[in-house]
């Protein structure tokens, strides 16, 4: 995978796939964030409100790590793909689908997708690759592989949002909020904040999950922020349809 964007805040950059620090290093503790996730289900349901939902629809989902939403999007969707450059991943990806012929792991990047032109409805990216500046390939990449009147669903975390949005900037001091947002309204993107509740089954679930989202420092503050064992984290859900008719340059 080539990528010219070096990450929250940074300066575009051409190089290989950015490593991801917390589900490429600690997948499983990984699997525990996205289980405790968007526990009411606003998330989701915003999704499906700015989307129309996917029933029946092929759905590409980028960066899909090891794949733990694709079967949330196959118990609706006539397809779904999953493009996800780390091999490991993909690997668990195709473990944790395997049955389910709806569903394929494709090791890929966001300006490479291994799909023919015009093949989905719905491409999806959460918390992946589309950042802000630089990943301008990757959102040419995604009018490739949509039909006309496909959507392209962005979802980021909302850095204006606390308590988590304080967390991330602690860490982040050069991510520019309003720059990023610019870069979606200018590249033709609504926007809709969500916020949505975190929700674990213990103490020590929590405090492994905020280690590997943050420096040791910001997730000290951070678990002593939390007194129980939920988080109100923001969102921003950035949507775009493709032209039916004739697509020009952005």
């Amino acid at each position: 995978m080539r990528r010219t964007y070096s990450g929250f805040g940074g300066q575009p950059r051409s190089g290989p796939a950015i490593p991801s620090p917390n589900i490429w290093n600690w997948p499983d503790v990984y699997e525990t964030e996205n289980t405790a996730q968007d526990a009411d289900g606003a998330l989701w349901a915003a999704l499906v409100e700015q989307t129309g939902g996917w029933a029946g629809r092929d759905v590409v989902d980028v960066g899909s790590g090891d794949g733990f939403h694709l079967p949330r999007f196959a118990a609706e969707a006539r397809s779904v793909v999953g493009v996800e450059p780390h091999l490991p991943l993909v690997e668990r990806a195709r473990t944790r689908s395997a049955g389910d012929d709806r569903i394929v792991a494709m090791q890929g990047g966001a300006e490479d997708l291994p799909l023919p032109d015009a093949s989905a409805d719905l491409v999806h990216a959460r918390t992946a690759y589309f950042f802000g500046a630089g990943c301008e390939p990757g959102l040419a990449e995604a009018d490739r592989v949509l039909r006309p009147g496909g959507m392209l669903a962005v979802i980021d975390l909302d850095f204006t949002a606390r308590p988590y949005g304080n967390w991330l900037r602690a860490d982040l001091p050069r991510y520019d909020p309003p720059a990023v947002d610019r870069f979606f309204a200018r590249h033709g993107f609504t926007l809709r904040r969500v916020v949505s509740t975190w929700r674990f089954d213990d103490r020590d679930a929590l405090e492994d999950v905020l280690r590997i989202e943050f420096s040791a420092a910001t997730a000290r503050r951070a678990i002593d922020d939390v007194p129980g064992l939920t988080i109100k984290v923001g969102y921003r859900v950035h949507t775009r349809w493709r032209a039916a008719g004739l697509v020009l340059p952005w």
